[in-house]
């Protein structure tokens, strides 16, 4: 490739304009009212459907299945981040548990991914390892999967030392971890996890963060990434490249027929309702694709703390519809937050 490809710096507002955004949107995360309100608007309700398989796991199974109809695996996330209480920790593991069961009673080509946050880390390590053994227990009875999605910076060391050493020593088959491009420690974390022999979801980050900890320009994002995807291609246990970026997804296309690396080492990843095409295509081509499908009763704060996180993501968004709208995709989603099975 190229060193041109990755010339570009990441285009965003300026830091009061940012800054304001953000706020308000953490803001308008935090208003039950217009959670109420949103969740009795039909209107409002269909756009969220795009990105949020509904609030119940029967909707989001659901999805998965239609997903699955169309040759897309599906891994499902409970939202829900942050939780104060063992009460609450314990409550969204039995919530996994059922997921689990539902998965595997509905024979659905589906894993899960669950954050350390929601399942006890903040209150104690004891308690999150405690909760999320439970879940990879399960996961081992059924030959499933559990994927521990990376959260801030401030948790990436805390949830590679809980992941190595209380989890993936127990359940080497059952759990796997996400890496962020973003972050200027990423490459050295790839190397240990191909070392393990673990499995990574390889993404970019969608968390604002210093710039001391994570890369400013989206140019050495894009390189550093393509630098993890190759060595996670060449040398890792089936990695998910989680990205929508053509370019990057073209190279991985080029790299695996150069390198002789065949489509089942690895799998695309992307978003539940972004680029529906893409998937559709890829799959056509012959490559394996899964998406991330977020469901749950807390939708609404969770998709305005993504646009906060970064309020380029507004514009992504936005984009990806319209570019969907151009190339063009069959499928409609399954279910609208607030829906059941249908």
């Amino acid at each position: 490739m190229g060193a041109g490809i990755f010339g570009r710096r990441r285009v965003s507002p300026g830091p009061v304009i940012r800054s304001m955004l953000r706020n308000s949107l953490l803001y308008l995360s935090r208003q039950q009212r217009i959670f109420d309100f949103i969740r009795g608007n039909g209107f409002a309700r269909r756009m969220a459907s795009r990105f949020v398989a509904g609030e119940t796991i029967a909707a989001a199974c659901d999805a998965a299945a239609d997903l699955n109809a169309h040759g897309i695996s599906a891994t499902l996330d409970l939202l829900g981040e942050s939780v104060t209480n063992e009460a609450e920790a314990r409550d969204t593991g039995r919530q996994y548990l059922e997921l689990l069961d539902t998965i595997y009673a509905r024979r659905l080509d589906c894993n899960v991914s669950v954050k350390l946050t929601a399942l006890g880390q903040d209150i104690s390590d004891a308690l999150c390892v405690d909760v999320v053994s439970e879940i990879l227990a399960r996961a081992e009875q059924y030959d499933s999967f559990v994927r521990l999605d990376m959260e801030s910076s401030e948790y990436t060391q805390r949830t590679l030392d809980t992941f190595e050493r209380d989890l993936f020593s127990r359940y080497p088959k059952r759990v796997g971890i996400v890496l962020q491009s973003a972050l200027r420690r990423t490459l050295d974390d790839v190397e240990r996890a191909i070392g393990l022999g673990a499995r990574v979801r390889l993404c970019k980050g969608a968390y604002m963060e210093p710039e001391d900890v994570a890369f400013p320009d989206k140019a050495d994002v894009d390189r550093t990434y393509v630098q993890a995807m190759h060595r996670l291609m060449s040398r890792g246990f089936y990695p998910g490249l989680a990205t929508h970026d053509e370019v990057i997804i073209t190279e991985a296309k080029r790299f695996a027929r150069a390198e002789g690396i065949p489509a089942e080492r690895f799998e695309f990843q992307m978003l539940y309702g972004v680029r529906r095409d893409l998937q559709e295509a890829l799959v056509a081509e012959g490559w394996r694709v899964r998406a991330y499908i977020p469901f749950g009763t807390q939708w609404y704060p969770y998709l305005m703390r993504r646009l906060a996180e970064r309020p380029a993501n507004i514009a992504f968004m936005t984009g990806n519809i319209v570019r969907e709208a151009i190339h063009g995709s069959q499928r409609t989603p399954s279910t609208a937050p607030g829906n059941g099975a249908h």
